[in-house]
């Protein structure tokens, strides 16, 4: 008879601080028998600070299609398989998705052990309705696409959280204020469990105006919370948000035009853009002869 599948264990890791790890996270590494790691070198580093030596291989978005087989066969073979992030929980914008997928459809036990994470730690702490959120992760890094991303996210209720790269905080936190409205409440969470955690709270504009302004507050992990949309007040009138766009995309390109559109009739950006990008992409009617 062929020996039983291994198990796979999902494992959180600390975001900063090494306490909190948890004792059973602690077990699971000490007991794995191979542990797949994004950062082997920053894995090391964890594991010689607890005072465990297990076998590590590497599995990061780069290589993680052809590690995946390998690591099937050990799991099949019987062996205890721990995966883990550089911080926090894997598979929250890291790798681990195709090995965790494959794994369940070939049968092996997939078994979680839940830890830390910069989404609900920032959450607990900042302020913000934490009942409902949508998590987006790393906006694109394209300032184009980046704002395009956050119109298409402006009327979103829920609690928007991000991640971001200190050196695009800056560009990040103007398209904020630009696409969901400068007065939109909101939170920059840097170093979250570490010893310089810091938390900026403020509206979109104000922290717009402080990373200008002091130069830590683009170092370190960075974690942004936005306040959700309130809803659009009911008394704009639809028609004449269309014809004050039809009078305006005659003589300004759809994302101008959706702002002047915004200030005369008192509708967010987003509803105003999201409209004129359908009058601008759709065949227009030609002018009635003087």
């Amino acid at each position: 008879m062929g020996k039983a599948h291994g198990r796979l264990q999902v494992i959180a890791t600390p975001i900063g601080n090494l306490a909190d790890l948890s004792p059973r996270a602690r077990e699971a590494l000490s007991a794995a028998d191979v542990i797949a790691a994004e950062d082997t070198r920053h894995t090391a580093a964890l594991l010689q600070n607890l005072g465990i030596a297990r076998p590590l291989v590497s599995l990061h978005d780069h290589n993680e299609s052809a590690r995946v087989p390998e690591l099937l066969a050990r799991l099949a073979a019987g062996a205890t398989v721990a995966l883990v992030s550089d911080a926090g929980t894997p598979l929250v914008s890291d790798p681990g998705f195709e090995l965790v997928r494959q794994a369940a459809a070939a049968g092996v036990a997939v078994e979680p052990i839940p830890g830390p994470s910069a989404i609900t730690t920032a959450l607990a702490a900042a302020g913000l309705p934490a009942r409902r959120f949508c998590f987006e992760g790393f906006l694109p890094a394209k300032e184009r696409e980046r704002r395009a991303r956050l119109a298409a996210l402006a009327q979103e209720e829920r609690t928007l959280v991000f991640f971001e790269a200190p050196h695009r905080i800056l560009a990040t936190l103007t398209d904020m204020a630009q696409e969901l409205g400068a007065q939109r409440p909101a939170v920059v969470a840097r170093e979250l469990t570490k010893l310089h955690e810091t938390f900026y709270r403020g509206t979109l504009g104000e922290l717009v105006r402080r990373a200008q302004a002091e130069e830590n507050f683009a170092r370190g992990e960075i974690t942004v919370l936005v306040h959700g949309a309130e809803g659009a007040a009911a008394d704009v009138d639809p028609a004449q948000l269309r014809r004050t766009l039809e009078v305006l995309l005659k003589e300004l390109p759809p994302g101008r035009a959706a702002s002047v559109a915004a200030q005369l009739t008192g509708v967010p950006r987003a509803t105003a853009y999201a409209l004129a990008m359908q009058r601008s992409s759709a065949p227009q009617e030609p002018d009635p002869p003087p």
